[in-house]
């Protein structure tokens, strides 16, 4: 039986209480090896969540060898989208939801991964697609997206090899809440926070001069959570090689 030293953890918990922490405020959070169990950053980062709806009744599918195939591929291709991003800072997976945060110090950052929102939004109708093709269910997600400043420490101990960081603030919170609202309650998969959605749209309008993307959000007021945009956007090329029959 494990036993908790509860001595030493008062005199662990006193030790970083009394330690002087340096919150360093700068835009772009830096790279793991640069925040220590002695300070902390305070930047701006987007957090985007991708949550399954239902997933609660698709666990009730009897074939458990399928029902494993649906979720590891759902994950995996998910992963691959949100990964390959030099701004990243952490990616997981929690339960039935991908998450991953990245440093956003400037706009065009902002929109590099909204865009990353559209892909997951257009990559769901190419998953269900082959879903059906192998006769298993199909799954709808809701894809969340907030943007902030938020306070980045390094939590822990130090010398076991066990540590992670923790984000303080509204950015990442607020991304697992939107992807909540996705496909719910009559919305559409894609919920972004304001400030994601003012710090992208001018390059969204930029890339699509001949049509009207602020026409594609849809805003809502929410004192709880914060006041947000909801849209279903696609990648075309990507969607129409899906309609034409996804070809190789």
């Amino acid at each position: 039986m494990t036993i908790y030293d509860y001595k030493a953890g008062k005199q662990r918990i006193e030790t970083i209480l009394e330690n002087n922490m340096k919150v360093i405020e700068q835009n772009k959070l830096p790279g793991d090896d640069e925040l220590t169990f002695t300070n902390g950053y305070h930047c701006w980062v987007s957090a985007i969540f991708v949550d399954m709806r239902d997933s609660t009744e698709l666990c009730a599918f009897e074939n458990k060898e399928k029902l494993a195939k649906i979720f590891r591929s759902f994950s995996s291709e998910v992963i691959e989208i949100l990964r390959n991003d030099d701004n990243l800072r952490e990616i997981g997976i929690r339960g039935d939801c991908v998450y991953a945060i990245y440093t956003t110090p400037y706009q065009y950052n902002v929109y590099e991964i909204a865009d990353k929102c559209f892909y997951i939004n257009t990559f769901m109708k190419m998953f269900n697609k082959l879903l059906t093709k192998y006769s298993l269910p199909q799954i709808k997600v809701g894809i969340g997206m907030s943007t902030d400043k938020e306070l980045v420490v390094k939590a822990g101990r130090f010398g076991v090899g066990i540590n992670s960081k923790i984000w303080i603030g509204k950015a990442v919170s607020r991304a697992c809440h939107y992807a909540d609202y996705g496909n719910k309650n009559g919305n559409p998969p894609i919920v972004m926070g304001k400030c994601s959605y003012d710090s992208m749209i001018d390059q969204l309008e930029e890339y699509n001069k001949v049509r009207n993307p602020k026409s594609w959000f849809t805003y809502h007021k929410d004192q709880g959570e914060g006041d947000y945009y909801t849209a279903d956007v696609i990648k075309i090329d990507f969607d129409n090689w899906i309609y034409n029959g996804m070809k190789i």
